[in-house]
């Protein structure tokens, strides 16, 4: 890698922190393709984006369609990060996850960075390896930073959050070029730890299944934290709560405030869950 394009990507990767120079708040708004409109009635996609970008929210994901309902002054303080590959849950295998966008159509639409989907463990896992090797190859020449969404899932997985299968799946995930890396917590912040210390890449937790109130969503956030994640890609726990900005700023600044959980007291993680909830 010359200096230039070291110089390039870092630029960009610093770009996507907003608000903090360690914590980073992603949502995804990719679930268009995957399970169909998700914004609340009575909202449109341009006010949801504007809402999260006056939350504190860092960067917003989303597909290459969807970039021309946004307004562009919605990026002026939130990043913009395009979603390369997809799959719809009505396909006959969901979990086949297939490019419909290339880096350079990322980097024309004005991207600061572009993710892509692997299912370790799926029947097409041989084709999303792939995809990704050659998505990080196309981030190279673009000077792009890359964020690897990794999760076990498919017919041979038996626990999608086995500690040993979310490593293998970050792993695959540096071995190829990722910049930052999404991933499923494996429910405990031991093994989050362990996970956390093996990845030489950001790696943030993805927000998992719905959660029943803002009390649940702070609960998990913390606690992903202090398994040494700089921070969340969260979509629909945020874009499905009753208050989509409260809530989205409820949680940029958890993340935003996020220290070194060694540096941390069990008294300083209690008083910021309880600032929070306030």
């Amino acid at each position: 890698m010359t200096g230039h394009t070291h110089f390039a990507r870092s630029l960009r990767l610093h770009r996507l922190h907003h608000h903090s120079p360690s914590g980073l708040m992603v949502t995804p708004l990719d679930h268009g393709i995957s399970d169909g409109p998700v914004v609340p009635a009575g909202l449109s996609f341009d006010q949801l984006a504007g809402q999260l970008a006056a939350a504190g929210v860092d960067a917003a994901v989303v597909h290459k369609g969807r970039v021309r309902h946004i307004r562009p002054e919605r990026f002026a303080r939130m990043s913009l990060i395009i979603h390369l590959n997809a799959s719809s849950r009505q396909a006959p295998d969901p979990d086949a996850k297939y490019l419909v966008t290339a880096v350079e159509d990322a980097v024309r639409l004005g991207a600061d960075a572009v993710s892509i989907h692997v299912n370790l463990g799926s029947q097409d896992e041989r084709q999303q390896i792939a995809d990704l090797g050659r998505v990080a190859d196309a981030c190279e020449r673009w000077n792009l930073p890359l964020m690897a969404m990794m999760y076990p899932r498919g017919p041979h997985i038996g626990d999608p959050r086995d500690p040993a299968l979310v490593e293998h799946a970050v792993a695959i995930a540096v071995e190829l070029g990722a910049d930052l890396v999404k991933t499923v917590f494996p429910d405990s912040v031991p093994d989050m730890l362990r996970l956390t210390a093996s990845c030489p890449v950001p790696l943030l937790a993805a927000g998992g299944p719905a959660r029943a109130d803002r009390s649940e969503v702070v609960e998990f956030v913390d606690t992903v934290l202090s398994g040494g994640a700089v921070g969340v890609a969260m979509g629909r726990n945020i874009v499905q709560s009753a208050s989509p900005e409260q809530l989205a700023g409820t949680v940029a600044g958890l993340v935003h405030a996020r220290r070194h959980p060694d540096a941390m007291t069990g008294e300083e993680h209690h008083d910021r869950r309880q600032t929070l909830l306030a």
